[in-house]
């Protein structure tokens, strides 16, 4: 029978770390292939192209950084989950990958049980997510989570995946105040856990990019969408 497993890809520089990450996701039914450095990582994700990539953020002749940021710069590339591994209390590392397109992070040291059930579930987040939503009309902004397009008076914008699922659920409730725990929940996962600026960093490129004053801030509370 064909497998129909996830193809996972690691980018790490210590070897430790590739091998016990690598045996425990192998465990867990996916196919794991293993980068021991940046660039090696961009090659191997071009040719594998693989359904979830974890990048160490400091590996030698090319960060994981710059890496996540040359695969978003890819269609290919544009829904692939990405996770970094970030040390400790790195909060400057944290929002600069939420930035560059990551759906999450996981801090080191490394705990493998919390890494497995992050990328189990990530995966079941996009399994449930597949359902085909209504498009949102709203004055001059259009909104299709199908073909994942935001337009603005007649102008397509391009956002993060990540990005356009926080737009589309404050849209799809104009008015209305979403608390920030159901934000995360919503378009993160109740079974994920990120980071308090999470949620700061993605409204912020959300205004930048749309150039509108759409999302309002509630102080202490949570996010609204009004034009």
């Amino acid at each position: 029978m064909e497998s129909k497993a996830k193809k996972i890809l690691i980018a790490d520089d210590e070897p430790d770390i590739l091998e016990i990450v690598s045996y425990n996701l192998q465990k867990e039914g996916y196919d794991v292939y293993t980068a021991k450095d940046g660039q090696e990582a961009l090659d191997m994700a071009k040719m594998l192209q693989p359904d979830l990539i974890i990048l160490d953020i400091m590996m030698p002749k090319k960060t994981g950084i710059e890496v996540c940021a040359t695969l978003r710069s890819l269609q290919a590339f544009k829904d692939t989950l990405i996770i970094f591994l970030t040390a400790l209390n790195d909060e400057s590392s944290h929002i600069k990958g939420l930035e560059t397109g990551a759906d999450d992070y996981v801090s080191k040291p490394i705990s493998t049980k919390i890494l497995v059930s992050r990328v189990n579930a990530i995966f079941r987040r996009i399994i449930k997510d597949t359902s085909i939503d209504k498009s949102i009309s709203i004055g001059n902004v259009f909104i299709d989570p199908v073909m994942f397009l935001v337009r603005i008076n007649e102008q397509d914008l391009v956002l993060a995946k990540k990005e356009f699922e926080l737009l589309y659920l404050l849209a799809s409730r104009p008015g209305r105040v979403f608390l920030r725990n159901e934000i995360l929940n919503q378009v993160w996962g109740a079974e994920v856990i990120v980071g308090d600026r999470t949620i700061d960093v993605h409204i912020r490129k959300i205004r930048q990019k749309l150039g509108i004053d759409c999302i309002t801030t509630v102080k202490g509370v949570g996010y609204k969408f009004e034009l």
